[in-house]
């Protein structure tokens, strides 16, 4: 027996101490012939066999019991293709040798992958079935720098991490390995013995599908194919496009109700897109649907960033429905949550016995709100392994955008956190810089990849440009929540109407600042949990006033500059908070047609007017598309702007927010003409009072509010009216 197989090294192999296993394994050049060593616990008899010629030609000893065998083949110097002839529990099978193939990572690959510019590093890490030198397997690879030794274990080899130790590639830190016969489907982990000599086993941080929670073990399956952005898609995300977008939780939008078992991908194409359609909205924004482990996160606490959650079927189901998505002439919009991850022990956490993708201090590296881990965005490797997974899914399963979620949490290491508990940046600021490089490069990447996608921000606070170029010092998004807005409307809302007039701006103060970025008005799930209320119980007054408040709250919010969510439910005024444990409540359109349908009604006119109707889209974020008409009186609760488009085309917005009737209420108005009621949120038809202007007005040439022109019109109560100006 050489040096090279002394016994230490067999010792330390077999223990999981030994680094290099491609020294040992496999065959080897020597001064004797060609030496072949395997590792193969239980078996009790190995011959190598040549594949070309499938003639036996050395019978493999065994020096340890455990499972490491050796021999030399005399008078061979030149390396050949062989196998492995092996008996287990006296069957003989005939396998091919992990160890007699070379490096995997390309030159190329290694080179961007340690720089952390590597444009699709999902390419290479992870798991990919291959044929190698016509060999049919799978080609793992995984970043674990400080691991001491890590093993692929799975269906393929009885779990068992003595059976395929990987190779280091120590200049990357990334630990590779072929495997023949590992094939689709097969489950796998990485057993790693960590920097402290501990034992865990991890699933693939680049696994494109997991096995259903609790159950946490990766999936071997193809990288899926790329799909290519229409140009219909592409416009639909503009800037000067109706964008309306429906949120909805997967799980929750509807279930079974014989057994309360949440709908499949499949059914959701079937039930989910058509009703969107319907319902005119031009979006869907899937709360996160990476594979998560704890249903009460809503997906917001991903273990799986690759991979769609098993809840709702295959991957590939996952795409199709997406698919569907787009025929149906939908734009589908995905929640991605890079700001941080949970603890638990399968995942990244503490990955190879280092904090390897989170930060050591927990000053950093702990979010005190949501008990999870921050990525370390100023690492190479991590920044590279999540905008990789930005473009995946935007390359590999048609998303059209992402809105990527608590990004003030990301940009401020002062973030919900007391003095002495956070720490500065290098220039002594409150900033995470390293988080704010992270968001524009990945930003900029998606711009130049991805073209005709786009990232929204769920971004809370003042931060400047957040959805300006990074040239500019922004951040690159293309849009930003307005979060501003959303409360200070909600908090005018939920007055009761005498005391309105001493809340005005709320209304009002939105267009101050509406011009520094490309905002989006939600009304998110966020609103309507954790004691908050639904919408509709926000509003003050009985049941009738709480519908005719919504109702004129969502004709304000449809003509307001900056495009428009609504989070399921909302849309036909579900009366409790959403729960993410069960259906939203349809019964309530069930029976006789009732104030519930009437807002449905409602939503799907105002989504379907807004698309058909360019001044209330085509130039949100331009000055010229808004103007005050009338913006101060206080006492009646009133407000009145004009919307336009670039050919000059006007709509007036009129919200009356007291439950008094105003007849011949006159407001100057910026030309003379016919003006259509085009919308009325007090018509019968949605369960109003019916009080309106009879179709058309006309203006006079009455001066009113410093203009030579203005209209007299009925103001229904508690009631936005929309009156277009028509062509003489």
């Amino acid at each position: 027996m050489s040096e090279l197989t002394d016994r230490r090294l067999i010792n330390d192999l077999l223990s999981g101490h030994y680094a290099d296993p491609f020294s040992l394994l496999g065959m080897h050049q020597t001064a004797k012939g060609l030496e072949v060593s395997a590792l193969l616990p239980d078996a009790t008899e190995v011959w190598v066999i040549e594949t070309n010629t499938g003639r036996k030609v050395a019978r493999l000893e065994c020096l340890d019991s455990r499972g490491f065998f050796n021999g030399v083949i005399p008078r061979r110097k030149n390396l050949f293709r062989y196998q492995l002839a092996v008996t287990w529990h006296g069957e003989q099978n005939l396998i091919d040798d992990a160890y007699r193939f070379g490096p995997l990572l390309a030159e190329m690959d290694s080179w961007l992958l340690a720089e952390g510019t590597h444009l699709r590093p999902y390419e290479t890490m992870g798991a990919h079935a291959d044929v190698i030198d016509g060999v049919i397997g799978t080609r793992f690879s995984v970043w674990a720098p400080n691991a001491r030794r890590v093993s692929v274990v799975g269906d393929f080899n009885f779990w068992d991490g003595r059976r395929h130790p990987m190779r280091f590639r120590q200049e990357i830190g990334v630990w590779e390995l072929f495997i023949p016969g590992a094939v689709q489907g097969h489950l796998y982990k990485f057993e790693i013995i960590d920097a402290h000599g501990q034992l865990r086993l991890k699933a693939d941080p680049y696994a494109y599908e997991g096995q259903m929670r609790p159950a946490n073990a990766s999936v071997i399956c193809g990288i899926p194919p790329k799909t290519q952005m229409t140009e219909a898609r592409q416009r639909a995300n503009d800037f000067d496009a109706p964008i309306s977008i429906y949120e909805v939780h997967l799980g929750s939008w509807r279930r079974h109700t014989d057994n309360n078992y949440w709908l499949s991908y499949k059914e959701l194409a079937e039930q989910l897109v058509p009703y969107a359609k319907e319902m005119g909205f031009t979006h869907l924004e899937l709360m996160p649907i990476h594979e998560h482990p704890f249903d009460g996160s809503w997906g917001y606490q991903p273990t799986g960033m690759y991979a769609p959650t098993r809840r709702f079927g295959t991957r590939d189901e996952f795409r199709n429905f997406v698919a569907v998505a787009h025929e149906a002439g939908l734009n589908v919009l995905l929640d991605w949550v890079p700001g941080h991850f949970p603890s638990d022990d399968f995942a990244l956490a503490n990955f190879d016995g280092t904090e390897l993708y989170e930060h050591g201090d927990p000053r950093e590296g702990y979010h005190q709100d949501w008990n999870t881990l921050i990525y370390n965005f100023g690492r190479r490797e991590v920044s590279n392994f999540l905008a990789g997974n930005a473009l995946y899914w935007l390359e590999r399963f048609g998303i059209d955008g992402l809105r990527v979620d608590a990004v003030a949490s990301m940009i401020y290491r002062d973030y919900s956190r007391a003095e002495g508990e956070w720490v500065p940046n290098h220039l002594g600021g409150r900033e995470n810089l390293e988080a704010i490089a992270f968001l524009r490069y990945t930003n900029r990447t998606l711009g130049v990849a991805a073209p005709g996608s786009v990232t929204i921000a769920e971004e809370s606070t003042d931060f400047p440009g957040v959805s300006r170029p990074p040239e500019m010092g922004g951040l690159g998004f293309w849009y930003k929540w307005n979060l501003g807005w959303m409360h200070d409307t909600l908090d005018y809302m939920k007055q009761d109407p005498i005391y309105r007039k001493h809340h005005h701006s709320n209304m009002t103060f939105g267009m101050i600042y509406n011009n520094t970025e490309n905002f989006v008005l939600p009304l998110s799930h966020d609103e309507v949990v954790h004691g908050k209320r639904s919408i509709l119980d926000r509003m003050p007054g009985d049941a009738w006033q709480k519908f005719a408040n919504l109702r004129a709250y969502y004709g304000w919010m449809f003509g307001f500059p900056g495009k428009k969510l609504l989070f399921m439910g909302n849309e036909f005024a579900q009366g409790r908070e959403w729960d993410h444990d069960s259906s939203l409540d349809w019964h309530l359109l069930e029976g006789e047609d009732n104030w519930h349908n009437g807002v449905q009604r409602l939503v799907k006119d105002l989504n379907h007017t807004y698309q058909a109707t360019p001044p209330l889209y085509q130039l949100d974020f331009d000055p010229m598309g808004f103007e005050w008409l009338v913006v101060d009186d206080f006492d009646n609760s009133i407000f009145v702007f004009v919307r336009r488009d670039r050919e000059g085309n006007e709509l007036i917005v009129a919200s009356n927010f007291t439950p008094v009737t105003h007849q011949s209420y006159r407001f100057g108005v910026p030309q003379g003409g016919r003006w259509r009621e085009v919308l009325n949120t007090d018509s019968c038809h949605y369960h109003g009072s019916n009080a309106g202007n009879q179709g058309v007005l006309y203006s006079e040439a009455i001066p009113s509010h410093n203009r030579e022109h203005s209209l007299s019109m009925t103001l229904p109560p508690l009631a936005t009216v929309w009156l277009l100006r028509e062509a003489s």
